[in-house]
């Protein structure tokens, strides 16, 4: 038996109205909650990503030789490259250091990275 469920991840933002509009379009999900301070999107399935207004805030950079990522998120797509424009045309960044052909590493507007993965391969 489980101790707990995963119902949310809240990501730290400079700019919490830009990163809800980047990643309601990105993934769809319904915007539940949103201001200057705090934001959050709702999946049909009920899982949740937040946003909150962390002041001074710096992205943890990529490529990341010193660890301090600790997270990313892994969305699944059916074509890489493809998926991959439409996010840079919705504000995300494609670095030019990629680890492997498999997947795509982009950074969000506030610079998180996370991945894009072929869906195929989540079976």
């Amino acid at each position: 038996m489980a101790t707990a469920a995963l119902k949310m991840v809240t990501l730290d933002s400079s700019d919490v109205r830009r990163d809800v509009a980047f990643w309601h379009a990105v993934l769809g999900w319904d915007v539940a909650h949103e201001q200057d301070e705090y934001g959050m999107l709702t999946s049909p399935d009920g899982l949740a990503l937040g946003f909150g207004l962390v002041e001074g805030y710096r992205a943890p950079g990529w490529p990341n030789e010193n660890g301090s990522k600790q997270f990313h998120l892994d969305l699944a797509v059916d074509d890489l490259d493809a998926a991959a424009r439409e996010v840079v045309g919705l504000g995300g960044t494609l670095p030019d250091e990629q680890p492997g052909e498999t997947w795509r590493v982009l950074l969000d507007p506030s610079g998180h990275p996370f991945c894009l993965t072929q869906a195929a391969n989540w079976g």
